[in-house]
């Protein structure tokens, strides 16, 4: 880490630029918990999600605090059978990019929030009340991969759920950028 940096170029309304990091391993909590303004975490179940803020918090040296960030990928539909059709047409249109059948499983991948994401996905397909987890499983978790899967109104209810679980920002992505950012902006 770099001692005495600085940058000549300031953000006008805060005294700093927040810092974000995130990590699953013991270390990265560590140096998550000394050095970030804002801790990220990946879509994971909101049981986990609490214990995973906990986990930061115990560690934060004192006089430390730092806020919470979750990223999840929203899957809507104007009902939740065709939101559930969605998600099932994107995770066909993944396996057929990655060549279904011919292609051997993904590797385990090295880092510790991808591990913990495909042993949800091997576990169940879906937590709490809409978060799913296949495409992690179809990926070898790379990145943010878990979705909640529904209606607006359905999705927005467990964005409310991860708020109440301690998480202040909220990273929402879809798989077709531009179209889910339009219907992100006007349904939810």
């Amino acid at each position: 880490m770099s001692r005495n940096a600085f940058s000549a170029i300031k953000p006008l309304q805060k005294p700093y630029i927040p810092l974000y990091f995130g990590g699953a391993s013991g270390p990265a909590v560590q140096v998550g918990a000394k050095h970030s303004n804002v801790y990220a975490l990946w879509g994971e179940p909101i049981a986990v999600v609490k214990e995973r803020i906990a986990e930061v918090r115990a560690a934060l040296p004192s006089g430390r605090s730092v806020s919470f960030s979750v990223s999840l990928r929203p899957i809507l539909g104007a009902t939740e059978q065709q939101a559930w059709e969605k998600a099932h047409s994107i995770l066909v249109r993944i396996q057929e990019l990655r060549g279904g059948a011919k292609i051997s499983a993904p590797a385990r991948p090295q880092a510790v929030g991808s591990q913990r994401l495909l042993d949800f996905a091997a576990k169940n397909e879906v937590y709490d009340k809409r978060l799913w987890t296949p495409i992690a499983a179809a990926t070898g978790s790379a990145g943010n991969t878990t979705a909640l899967v529904g209606t607006p109104e359905q999705v927005a209810e467990d964005l409310v759920d991860y708020y109440d679980a301690g998480v202040t920002t909220l990273l929402i992505r879809g798989f077709d950028p531009l179209e889910d950012a339009i219907a992100y902006g006007q349904q939810m």
